[in-house]
């Protein structure tokens, strides 16, 4: 019984370090890379969630971020970029993640503010809680 119970702990650690390093292609083209697993829940489109997040463009240079606004951010799920929207459900309370965002699915043709059109971005993401 102690071998069992051995060997289903060091199968759970195993499966665990083995999902914060996963990777997951969307259908739409959005990478999310797992950095840290979570342990909580997941969002749906229709939460409100909470998160830290930095992002770039495809060179590197970052175009914002959660501290430049001074902290946390809050907002509907299902009313940000559709890359937001997607990746983001896949990721647990807790977890620490990076979006890669096709341009289709961030703000394609049309570019905002600093970001030009046809842009590929990327988002690191901390999901820090969830609301309605």
């Amino acid at each position: 019984m102690k071998k069992i119970i051995a060997l289903l702990a060091a199968s759970a650690v195993v499966s665990t370090a083995f999902a914060a390093g996963t990777t997951e292609k969307l259908p739409s083209g959005v990478v999310v890379e797992h950095i840290k697993q979570g342990t909580g829940p997941q969002p749906t489109a229709d939460d409100v969630v909470r998160v830290n997040y930095r992002g770039t463009l495809a060179n590197g240079t970052e175009f914002d971020s959660s501290d430049k606004h001074g902290g946390p951010a809050a907002f509907p799920l299902g009313r940000v970029i559709p890359c937001w929207t997607q990746g983001v459900q896949k990721m647990k309370v807790g977890g620490k993640a990076k979006l890669t965002c096709p341009a289709a699915t961030a703000y394609g043709e049309r570019g905002v503010g600093v970001i030009p059109p046809n842009s590929d971005l990327t988002f690191e993401v901390e999901l820090l809680g969830i609301g309605k």
